[in-house]
């Protein structure tokens, strides 16, 4: 059936909008355009343990140098998030997304062409990390608008692209490395990446509203307004929030190293560098299966006692990285990682949904991001530190494991989002 909307957006243009073919709810094709964005970004991103490699050889740069720029860019850009998340909120995820793909574009490039590691500070450390924090946030505060019952969801297939970019993309980040230069790679993932960024966020419509439509709420559709929620700092000053703030952090802290440092640790093990890769694919296996299996248990379980199974899980992962031995012991630990990792970072924005409401999902996403997030830089520099004064690994994902358990102990204290306190009245959202 063809179905015709008039959006909020385009009544003061004058015009019709086609947001739906054979009736299909649009906030699917919200989720297909977030899809796309974290493809791409975490694409490049989960890639750079290839990189690291192949520029030190390259230039003679100290690996733990690259990783210490590499540890300020994750910080600003999980700080910057705080503030994408609100512009997200109060100018629409297309303004937001599309800025940040052109200044992350921007960032590789200047990267690509650096002669010495001043310029990758300025290209990986401080441009970059703008543009990568109107990512994941904007997109999946974007995604919580759209669909209520659902949430967990739209969030397993939205932010599965991150997922499939880390099975697909290092492996042939290798490939172009050894084809083509380290320089020429990046150069080329970062253009073509930049364009397709660019083009998702022309489809992603800040929420239902700004359609003149109505939240997906399982069999019925529901007025945003029938959901309850709190602001920035009402949500600050509740259990819940710190709660889900303290585990986060925790998981942040080392949630990476498995990204910065599975590569390397597998050569140690005795593998070459394009099977070493396919350690960070075998992460994204598992992080695909996570988000996938995470988001629609979470909807029918219950996200409380999902986020406790993921921890849980990730706990095992980081146990069996501790006491590998060789590429058959590292894949089952590599693949349950990224299970776990997976399906945490897919319940966050629903917890947030499910406790706080939909009204400021970015700007409490981005809270919450741009402080436990913000943990995420310690963790692979201070595991190249661990490496260089140890020889090994194992000290490190042994660390890693201890922390994980006490998120694990958090994640037990969180209450059923139907005992949470009363949400206040969403306010009215404008048309993006």
């Amino acid at each position: 059936m063809h179905v015709r909307f008039r959006s909020g957006g385009s009544q003061r243009r004058g015009t019709d909008t086609n947001v739906s073919e054979a009736g299909i709810y649009p906030g699917w094709f919200v989720v297909a355009a977030a899809f796309v964005v974290l493809f791409v970004v975490y694409g490049i991103q989960f890639s750079f343990g290839t990189f690291v490699d192949a520029v030190s050889a390259d230039t003679g740069w100290p690996e733990a140098r690259i990783q210490l720029i590499f540890a300020l860019y994750v910080f600003g850009y999980s700080a910057l998030s705080a503030v994408s998340g609100t512009l997200t909120d109060r100018l629409g995820p297309r303004i937001v997304v599309g800025s940040g793909a052109v200044v992350l574009t921007a960032g590789y490039l200047i990267w690509a062409a650096a002669p010495n590691l001043w310029v990758v500070l300025i290209g990986l450390g401080m441009v970059a990390p703008i543009g990568m924090s109107a990512s994941w946030v904007p997109c999946s505060a974007t995604v919580v608008r759209w669909f209520v019952e659902r949430r967990g969801t739209a969030l397993a297939v939205t932010t599965a692209g991150g997922s499939l970019a880390n099975i697909v993309v290092p492996p042939v980040a290798a490939a172009m490395i050894g084809w083509w230069g380290w320089r020429a790679a990046l150069s080329a993932m970062a253009a073509v990446g930049g364009v397709a960024m660019l083009a998702a966020a022309l489809r992603m419509h800040r929420g239902p509203d700004s359609l003149g439509l109505a939240v997906q709420s399982g069999d019925r559709r529901t007025t945003a307004a029938e959901e309850r929620s709190m602001t920035v700092s009402e949500a600050s000053q509740t259990t819940e929030f710190r709660l889900v703030l303290a585990m986060y952090a925790m998981s942040f802290v080392v949630v990476f190293l498995p990204f910065v440092h599975v590569n390397q640790f597998a050569t140690t093990l005795g593998a070459g560098p394009v099977r070493a890769a396919t350690a960070i694919s075998a992460i994204g296996i598992g992080g695909l299966a996570g988000r996938l299996a995470a988001g629609p248990a979470s909807d029918r379980f219950g996200r409380r006692r999902i986020t406790t199974v993921a921890f849980g899980s990730e706990f095992v992962a980081f146990a069996g990285m501790t006491v590998a031995t060789g590429m058959a012991t590292l894949y089952p630990a590599a693949v349950l990682f990224g299970f776990s990792y997976g399906a945490t970072v897919t319940l966050l924005p629903a917890l947030v949904g499910d406790y706080f409401g939909p009204g400021h999902a970015g700007a409490i996403v981005g809270r919450v991001f741009g402080i436990a997030g913000s943990m995420a830089a310690v963790g692979p520099y201070a595991a190249q530190l661990l490496v260089d004064a140890t020889g090994n690994y194992r000290v490190a994902f042994g660390l890693s494991a201890a922390v994980i358990a006490f998120a694990l102990l958090l994640s037990l204290r969180l209450p059923d989002a139907h005992e949470a306190t009363a949400r206040t009245p969403v306010p009215a959202t404008r048309g993006d």
